[in-house]
C-alpha cells in the first residue's frame, strides 16, 4: 500500500557522488560501511543499498534481522551488519541468512548464538561513554574469553560509538572516549587477541579526524548529503576540510484542489488562522501521516512552480493547505516540492528540522516508508 499522491525521489548521481567523497576521505586500505538502517534514514532500505553496492561499499549497517532478510531477498550480496538488539527466540533465523555479522555485548546472546548449528560473526560493541548498549572496557577481556569457548562464533570486529562529536565545537569528550577505545585496544595487543576490523568512526569522526578511521567507518547521514550538525559543518570549515555533500533526497506530491476563500474566513481545524485577504487556497494530500510533521501547521512552506507557498492552517493526518493567492498560474494536480529544490527556490531538511527544533536525521528517517522511493538519475 502507498501513496500515489506523494512519492520521494533518489538521485543515483548524488548518493554515488557522497560515496566517493567519503572513499576518498578514507583512503583505499579503510573499508566503508554504509548506514541503512531505518529505511536508509528514510531514503529507501532496497533503493540506496543497490546503489551503494554499484559503488563497491564494503558493508550494510542495518537495524534488524528484518532489514537484512529484505536485503538478501532483493539480492542484495553486501556484507551486512546487523547493529540492533535482535530477541534470543529470533536468532534462529540467522541459518537462513548468509554473510550477515551481528553486533553483540550481552552473554546471553553469545550462549544462544552457541547453541547454532552455524558459523558466526559477532562484533562486540564497546561502551566509552554513550551510556547505551556496550561491554564495559574492564569485563572486555572476560567477555571475549567467553565468546571464546563457542566454536562457532568467530569475534570479527570491534567497535564503539561517539557521544558528543556532532553537536559541539569542542570534541574533549570525544577524544576522551577514543583514548578508552585505544587502551582497549592496546589491552588486546597485549593479550595476543586479534581482531580484524577495528571501527568507530561516524560520518562527523570520518570528514574531521582520520585517526578516528582505523579498519572500518560508518558513514549515516553525510552518505545523504546531509550535515551532522552545523556544529561538524565549521569545524571541517575551520580545519579546511574540503567536502562537498549532495542532498540525496527530493520528496513530492501534488495540488489536489485550489479553491477561494474569503477574506477573514479560517484555515483548517482549531480555525487557527484566517486569510487576511480574499485567497487562493491549495490542498496537498500529504500529512503528518506521510511524515509532514503537525509542528510545520502555520510555518511550514512548499514550492509550487518556483515559489514559496506557506502552509495554512493545522497540517492534518492526510492532508495540508498552502496559499498560492501570489502563484497565479497554479492549477491542478500541479507537482508541489516538500523537500528538494526548484529553480532559485529550495526547502532543505535542515529547514525543516530547524522550524520544529529537532535535526534533519529525524526529519527525513520520519518519512513515511510506504510513500515510493524512485530513483533518478
Amino acid at each position: 500500500m502507498s501513496n500515489l499522491n506523494s512519492w520521494v525521489e533518489i538521485s543515483q548521481s548524488a548518493l554515488s557522488h557522497n560515496i566517493k567523497q567519503f572513499k576518498k576521505i578514507i583512503g583505499p586500505k579503510v573499508r566503508l560501511l554504509v548506514a541503512v538502517k531505518s529505511n536508509a534514514y528514510g531514503h529507501g532500505l532496497v533503493e540506496v543499498s543497490r546503489i551503494a553496492e554499484k559503488n563497491k561499499v564494503d558493508f550494510l549497517g542495518v537495524n534488524s534481522l528484518e532489514e537484512a532478510e529484505i536485503l538478501r531477498k532483493n539480492k542484495i550480496r553486501v556484507p551486512i551488519l546487523v547493529l540492533g538488539y535482535i530477541r534470543l527466540n529470533e536468532l534462529i533465523r540467522l541459518d537462513k541468512l548468509s554473510n550477515v555479522s551481528l553486533a553483540v555485548y550481552n552473554q546471553e546472546t553469545i550462549k544462544k548464538l552457541g547453541q547454532l548449528n552455524k558459523k558466526i560473526k559477532v562484533h562486540l560493541k564497546l561502551e566509552t561513554g554513550t551510556g547505551r548498549q556496550g561491554i564495559l572496557p574492564e569485563n572486555l577481556l572476560r567477555f571475549i574469553k567467553y565468546t571464546n569457548k563457542h566454536k562457532n562464533i568467530n569475534i570479527e570486529g570491534l567497535y564503539t560509538h561517539f557521544a558528543n562529536i556532532e553537536d559541539t565545537l569542542e570534541h574533549k569528550f570525544a577524544f576522551n572516549q577514543l583514548e578508552i577505545f585505544r587502551n582497549s585496544i592496546k589491552l588486546l595487543k597485549e593479550n595476543n587477541i586479534e581482531i580484524s576490523i577495528i571501527h568507530l568512526a561516524c560520518s562527523a569522526a570520518t570528514i574531521l579526524y582520520k585517526q578516528t578511521h582505523f579498519d572500518m567507518v560508518r558513514s549515516g547521514i553525510s552518505i545523504y548529503g546531509l550535515w551532522s550538525s552545523n556544529e561538524t559543518r565549521l569545524t571541517a570549515e575551520r580545519n579546511r576540510k574540503s567536502l562537498k555533500l549532495k542532498p540525496v533526497l527530493t520528496w513530492k506530491s501534488i495540488i489536489a484542489q485550489i479553491k477561494t476563500v474569503k477574506k477573514g474566513l479560517p484555515i483548517g481545524y482549531g480555525c487557527t488562522e484566517r486569510v487576511y485577504r480574499d485567497s487562493q487556497i491549495a490542498i496537498i494530500p500529504v500529512g503528518y501521516w506521510d511524515g509532514f510533521d503537525r509542528g510545520l501547521s502555520s510555518i511550514g512552506n512548499v514550492i509550487i512552480n518556483n515559489q514559496r507557498a506557506k502552509v495554512m492552517g493545522r497540517v492534518c493526518m492526510n492532508m495540508f493547505m498552502v496559499d498560492v493567492t501570489d502563484i497565479p498560474q497554479t492549477k491542478l494536480e500541479d507537482e508541489v516540492i516538500l523537500i528538494g529544490k526548484h529553480g532559485r527556490e529550495e526547502i532543505t531538511a535542515n529547514e525543516f528540522a530547524k522550524k520544529l527544533n529537532t535535526i534533519n536525521y529525524e526529519v527525513v528517517t520520519r518519512i513515511n516508508p510506504e510513500i515510493n522511493r524512485i530513483i533518478v538519475k
